[in-house]
């Protein structure tokens, strides 16, 4: 098998798939994506095929953009793989992090069983954090209609993947940091990740001590 061959036919793919919308869940996602994986996964030793096509199919059918159905995405990773001739053991690798890599609300685990699905997480959720984190979130809150923020509505703690997929449309964008932002620090799995999410998540923080401040006409 030319993995450098499938590599490319498959980013080939997903561009034409995944295209330029407004969401912040466009191919310039899963170009940052795959840039921060193939980082952080040769710093952790991981195999450099799984990480690639895994950080390029990781939101190839969002849950979010299909009903709350989180099946859609591996399945569809699967035959993407398949079409193009990928040995069963990486088809089953590559569609079990698209299966697992999401984040399902504060209470749930999304614990990754392997090294390149460790990085490929990491990847992501280093995506929804820093600057990038936050022009995403508001993004995707004007795209589901999100109020931009309301003291009187206050952070979930979702505690099951149901409730979490239910209030993808509720709340306010500001609580959606609270909700899941500040919360990925923690839950980073690789070395490579905790150290780039140290920063990330403290530009969170300045921005949202900024912005309340100017809520409240402070400054």
């Amino acid at each position: 098998m030319d993995t450098q061959k499938v590599i490319a036919e498959v980013t080939k793919e997903v561009r034409e798939t995944m295209g330029e919308e407004g969401t912040g869940h466009d191919w310039w996602h899963i170009y940052r994506v795959l840039a921060m994986a193939k980082n952080i996964g040769q710093q952790e030793k991981a195999d450099m095929f799984v990480v690639q096509l895994a950080a390029l199919l990781h939101d190839i059918a969002d849950w979010k953009f299909h009903d709350g159905d989180d099946t859609v995405g591996p399945k569809l990773s699967r035959e993407i793989l398949i079409k193009h001739q990928v040995v069963p053991k990486v088809v089953e690798q590559v569609s079990g992090i698209v299966e697992k890599i999401s984040f399902k609300g504060a209470g749930v685990a999304s614990e990754m069983p392997t090294i390149e699905g460790a990085v490929v997480q990491d990847a992501d959720r280093l995506d929804a954090l820093g600057a990038m984190g936050i022009a995403r979130t508001f993004a995707y809150g004007g795209h589901a209609g999100r109020p931009l923020y309301d003291p009187d509505n206050k952070p979930v703690m979702h505690q099951t993947k149901e409730d979490y997929f239910k209030a993808k449309s509720n709340g306010t964008s500001i609580n959606h940091f609270y909700e899941k932002l500040l919360l990925l620090k923690d839950r980073m799995n690789t070395e490579t990740g905790k150290k780039i999410a140290q920063g990330r998540h403290k530009f969170l923080e300045i921005y949202l001590d900024r912005f309340f401040q100017e809520w409240d006409g402070k400054i």
